[in-house]
C-alpha cells in the first residue's frame, strides 16, 4: 500500500467497545446516573491497581490534583516545586489552593523534573518548600528516589502528577504508590479514559478522608459539613466507563510498548532523537516524543504523508501570559519546548500504520 493509499493516522483515538456501552446503559437503566456505588467500585479497584489502599474519584484530572494537594495540606502561602515543562494544569492546581508554585529546570533526555535543580531551587529559597509535585511526563515516571529523599529532608509532602502515567512503573511499582499522594487524569486522549474524570489515590487514610470530604461539598454526613468543599463529585456513568477501561488497561499499555519499540527501530537513522528510558522505569507511552530542531519542517512532512502530530507543549508554564511574573529562566524546559513533537503510538495504531509512520519518517530529511 503507498503512503498516498493509507489512512490519516490521528494522534490520539479512545478505544471504546460495546462492553463499556453496556455498562453505560446498565447505570442509566438504574436511574442512579450520579454518584453512587459504581464510583465507590471504580475508587476501590484503581486503587488496588496502584498497589494502595485508598482512591477519591473526581470529575476530571485537575480536580483531582487541586484535591491532592489540597488533602496533603498544601494551603495559603505555601510553597510548591514543580516543573515548568507540563499542562498548565499542573501549577493551576497549587494557585488554586492558595499556594505559590516555583519551578525547578528539567532533565534534558526525560523531560521530568532535575532533582539537582529542585534542590538548587528550594536551597535559594532556604528550605522553604511545603511539598514537591513531580510530573510523570508523557508517561515516564520522573525519578522519585531521589525527589522524595529531598522532600524529606525538607519535611515536604510529595504529590505525584500521573495524569499521563496510568501503567508506568518505577522500580517495579506503579506510578500513584510513590509519594504522598497521585492524582491521574481519565481525559479522552489519555491511556484509559472515563470521558472526563479524575481520581486521588494513598496509602494515608486521613489524606483520603480529607479528599473525600474535599470533592463533596466539605461533608461528613449528608448535612454535616465540617469545612470548605466543592462538587468534585464523579458520576455512576463516568465510573461505569472506567471499570471497563480499568480492565482492559495492561492490553492498552502493551500495544503502546509495541508501538512505541517499532517507532524507535524506524528512527535509527532517522534525523530526529527518539524518546530515552532510564535504567529501572517502565514507560506507559501516553505520548511517543521526539526532539528535532526543525520540529515545523517535520511536522509538515507528516501532514503530506498521512500522520498527525502533536505538541506538547509549546509554551512552559512560566511564559504563559497567566504566569507573566515569573522572572526566572529555565533553559533546557524552553529549549524542549521548541524542539518536542509527539507521534502516534496509541493502541488504535495498526502494524500497517506503523509501517506508513516508518516509510514517512525514511523520507525525511531536514533542511
Amino acid at each position: 500500500m503507498s503512503l498516498e493509499d493509507h489512512r490519516q493516522i490521528p494522534i490520539a483515538e479512545p478505544a471504546l467497545g460495546a462492553e463499556e456501552r453496556e455498562r453505560v446503559g446498565e447505570v442509566l437503566d438504574s436511574g442512579m446516573i450520579a454518584d453512587g456505588e459504581e464510583v465507590r467500585a471504580f475508587e476501590r479497584e484503581f486503587a488496588t491497581a496502584c498497589h494502595v489502599d485508598h482512591g477519591v474519584a473526581t470529575s476530571n484530572g485537575t480536580t483531582a490534583l487541586h484535591t491532592a494537594l489540597r488533602a496533603c495540606g498544601v494551603g495559603e502561602g505555601d510553597t510548591v516545586v514543580t516543573t515548568p515543562f507540563s499542562f498548565v494544569a499542573t501549577a493551576n492546581a497549587v494557585r488554586f489552593c492558595g499556594a505559590e508554585p516555583v519551578f525547578a529546570d528539567i532533565e534534558p533526555e526525560t523531560y521530568n523534573l532535575d532533582p539537582a535543580a529542585v534542590r538548587e531551587t528550594i536551597e535559594v529559597r532556604n528550605g522553604d518548600v511545603d511539598a514537591i509535585l513531580p510530573v510523570h511526563l508523557y508517561g515516564l515516571p520522573a525519578p522519585m528516589e531521589e525527589l522524595t529523599a529531598i522532600a524529606a529532608e525538607y519535611d515536604a509532602a510529595v504529590v505525584e502528577d500521573a495524569a499521563q502515567a496510568h501503567g508506568a512503573r518505577y522500580r517495579g511499582e506503579p506510578v500513584g504508590s510513590l509519594g504522598d499522594a497521585a492524582a491521574f487524569s481519565f481525559y479522552p486522549t489519555k491511556n484509559m479514559t472515563t470521558g472526563e474524570g479524575g481520581m486521588v489515590v494513598t496509602d494515608d487514610e486521613s489524606v483520603a478522608d480529607r479528599a473525600a470530604r474535599f470533592v463533596n461539598h466539605g461533608r461528613n454526613d449528608q448535612y454535616d459539613h465540617v469545612e470548605l468543599g466543592h462538587n468534585f463529585r464523579m458520576t455512576n456513568i463516568a465510573a461505569a466507563i472506567g471499570r471497563v477501561q480499568l480492565k482492559r488497561l495492561s492490553r492498552f499499555v502493551r500495544a503502546r510498548r509495541d508501538n512505541a519499540a517499532a517507532l524507535t527501530g524506524a528512527l535509527a537513522d532517522a534525523p530526529v532523537d527518539p524518546p530515552t528510558v532510564p535504567d529501572g522505569v517502565e514507560h506507559a507511552f501516553h505520548q511517543y516524543t521526539v526532539r528535532t530542531p526543525d520540529r515545523e519542517r517535520l511536522v509538515a512532512h507528516l501532514d503530506d504523508h498521512g500522520v498527525d502530530t502533536g505538541v506538547y507543549y509549546p509554551t512552559p508554564i512560566h511564559e504563559q501570559p497567566a504566569y507573566d511574573g515569573v522572572d526566572e529562566r529555565f533553559p533546557v524546559a524552553e529549549r524542549a519546548a521548541d524542539e518536542v513533537v509527539s507521534l502516534p503510538v496509541h493502541p488504535g495504531v495498526s502494524e500497517g500504520d506503523r509501517e506508513a509512520i516508518a516509510d514517512a519518517l525514511a523520507l525525511y530529511q531536514p533542511q
